[in-house]
């Protein structure tokens, strides 16, 4: 079969390649879409329960601080972890004096976390909110990586 160029298109050029790298991209894109949904479906607790794996002890050391969450959201709620010098404690509902507030609706969390959603791009769209410490704040990402 001979290859036809379409004489509308308007570079002239052969409209062929640029079908297949369409077509790669709509795969690419609905499989990105396929793993985000399966992250989405993702509750806050599920999230904060897998950050206990990915506790880094050393990146502690020497850290006293208090984080808590306030989520929005059917599945929201409030959380919060305790770091003591290279431990921590983690539960829900509210801790006493947070160094760090973390409030987001429970979908943006999840993305966040997942990284779906990029964190400075939630907290400058004023769809995450961090009240606080900002150097204790960046300092929850080194601990749980």
């Amino acid at each position: 079969m001979p290859k036809r160029e379409v004489t509308d298109y308007p570079s002239g050029k052969r409209c062929l390649p640029l079908a297949i790298k369409a077509l790669a991209v709509a795969i690419c894109v609905s499989a990105v879409g396929a793993r985000a949904a399966e992250h989405m479906e993702s509750t806050p607790q599920e999230v904060f329960d897998s950050m206990r794996g990915s506790f880094q002890q050393a990146k502690a050391k020497g850290v006293h601080a208090r984080y808590q969450w306030d989520l929005s959201g059917p599945q929201g709620g409030q959380w919060w972890i305790d770091v003591e010098d290279g431990k921590y404690t983690m539960g829900k509902g509210k801790i006493d004096n947070p160094n760090v507030t973390f409030i987001a609706t429970d979908r943006d969390w999840v993305a966040i976390c997942h990284d779906q959603l990029s964190g400075t791009w939630a907290y400058f769209t004023g769809r995450l909110k961090v009240r606080g410490d900002q150097g204790v704040a960046r300092k929850l990402g080194e601990m749980f990586p």
